[in-house]
């Protein structure tokens, strides 16, 4: 390494870190310019002062669903000053009453009594001020699945979607955001008939969608010469692994400070590698948190099997759960999607066709993150 390779105490590879933060939101957002259209259409109605259309958006991880509600959202608050936007994280806000508190936080700028107040009570606040006001309420869901986990799934559905018919002039949407829409089988009939939503797929990205959106985080991220498309190809085949586009910008970061740690200028492949083997539990961890208890029940039966026939592995998940097969064939094909299982038919079986389950990680790896989940 010469001279003008090492990098000084005071020098730095990142021309704006907060580019590679997780919840940055881009301005180049490519790739998503149905799905935008989709949630800006059934959000119109809003702008003439009208209840929009509810809308559920369905994807893996990573895929862009939250990017492109705040986008949305963002948007909105430039245009339209008569529609309040708020978005919940339901893996924080799991109850009927935390979702209201987060909704009246907005409204008013300050959170209500911590005790001494009943839901009615904050609900009625809420609602009497958006028809007072005339405003329209649109509220995104992340993680709607959470208040199914939790149980309040259809009492915070059905208070926001039924409260135009017991206090009129009320104007609510509401954005349901899952990785998968089976989540949402704990949703009952007087929901299902009310919530009707437009529903908008986020696939998971493709490699050269993968490559051009992590070019412009790089372009923006770091100076110029500190990457090469070889290194950065490296990364794009780690996103293309685990399918959820958070890992890349994660990596991004990571091995940027891997360099720095080094002195050098250039981010290596083996700044990415030790990137990698440091952050690739944090994800596996992460995505394994979001997984029902029953997904999890079912990932630790199966990682505790090399491999393991599904006739056998429905046969123990029942005993555990009591749950059907119907459920049992839903979640296995749910942790293939989320490339946690391979699920694939031989021709072992008693019909011809038998379904071999194994986990696509480490076997320890998986149990870990069960433990940490």
């Amino acid at each position: 390494m010469t001279g003008n390779d090492i990098l000084l105490w005071d020098e730095t590879l990142f021309k704006d870190l907060s580019v590679l933060e997780p919840d940055y939101l881009p301005e180049y957002f490519p790739h998503r310019d149905s799905q935008l259209n989709a949630l800006k259409f059934a959000l119109k109605p809003a702008l003439r002062g009208m209840r929009p259309l509810n809308c559920l958006l369905v994807g893996p991880p990573g895929t862009g669903k939250t990017s492109a509600v705040m986008k949305t959202f963002k948007e909105l608050e430039v245009h339209a000053p008569n529609v309040v936007t708020v978005k919940v994280n339901c893996q924080i806000d799991s109850t009927r009453f935390a979702v209201m508190s987060r909704i009246y936080r907005q409204l008013f700028g300050i959170s209500p009594p911590n005790s001494g107040i009943a839901f009615r009570k904050l609900f009625e606040t809420v609602v009497n001020f958006l028809v007072s006001s005339e405003k329209v309420l649109i509220v995104a869901l992340d993680d709607l699945n959470y208040l199914c986990c939790e149980g309040h799934a259809n009492e915070v559905m059905y208070s926001l979607l039924r409260a135009h018919e017991q206090y009129p002039g009320t104007k609510i949407g509401v954005i349901g955001i899952v990785n998968d829409a089976s989540d949402l089988y704990c949703l009952d009939s007087r929901v299902n008939s009310v919530f009707l939503p437009e529903e908008i797929s986020f696939p998971r990205y493709e490699k050269a969608e993968i490559m051009d959106i992590l070019k412009d985080r790089v372009r923006y991220g770091f100076y110029p010469k500190v990457i090469s498309d070889e290194v950065l190809e490296h990364i794009v085949s780690y996103v293309e692994k685990t399918g959820d586009l958070r890992v890349g910008i994660d990596l991004l970061r990571r091995s940027g400070f891997n360099a720095e740690r080094r002195g050098s200028r250039m981010i290596l492949s083996e700044d990415v590698e030790k990137a990698y083997e440091a952050s690739k539990l944090l994800h596996l961890c992460r995505g394994i948190s979001l997984l029902s208890d029953s997904e999890k029940q079912l990932l630790e039966l199966i990682a505790k099997k090399d491999e393991i026939k599904a006739g056998e592995l429905y046969k123990s998940f029942h005993e555990l759960t009591q749950l059907g097969y119907t459920r049992f064939y839903g979640m296995v094909n749910r942790l293939q999607t989320l490339n946690y299982v391979d699920a694939d038919f031989t021709g072992k079986g008693k019909r011809g066709r038998t379904r071999m389950i194994k986990t696509k990680y480490e076997a320890d790896d998986i149990l870990s993150c069960l433990k940490k989940a």
